[in-house]
């Protein structure tokens, strides 16, 4: 079926759009193709596009309660959730306290605040 819109890429609000472009380039091996410190963009390898717009005063969700909710979140699959965790915490991401995923799934934030979930490949 042809659908009326070819998706282009999400956009995600941040408070710096190039840290958070090199953050999301090294987690899915993409590359930045657009940055200035107003906004940024990474081509992901599978032909997607994430792109970075800066908003002043930009305040992090609260996650996974609170006045500001995620609204939308992004999801990866890993070949180790540990391994995967530990490599986020050093491109800057965290891990939050709250994880209802189990073994299956573990919820990271990147550096801007915003939840992303690393899902355990189907072996």
């Amino acid at each position: 079926m042809t659908g009326i819109a070819e998706f282009i890429a999400i956009n995600i609000d941040c408070p710096e759009p190039p840290k958070l472009a090199a953050f999301y380039a090294a987690l899915t091996g993409g590359e930045i193709t657009f940055d200035t410190p107003e906004a940024a963009a990474v081509a992901l390898p599978g032909g997607q596009n994430v792109y970075f717009q800066g908003v002043p005063d930009h305040k992090a969700p609260t996650w996974p309660t609170g006045e500001r909710p995620q609204q939308y979140h992004l999801d990866f699959y890993v070949d180790d959730l540990d391994k995967a965790e530990a490599q986020v915490a050093e491109l800057g991401g965290a891990t939050p306290g709250f994880q209802p995923g189990g073994d299956r799934w573990r919820v990271l934030t990147d550096p801007a605040g915003h939840p992303f979930c690393v899902c355990l490949r189907s072996q």
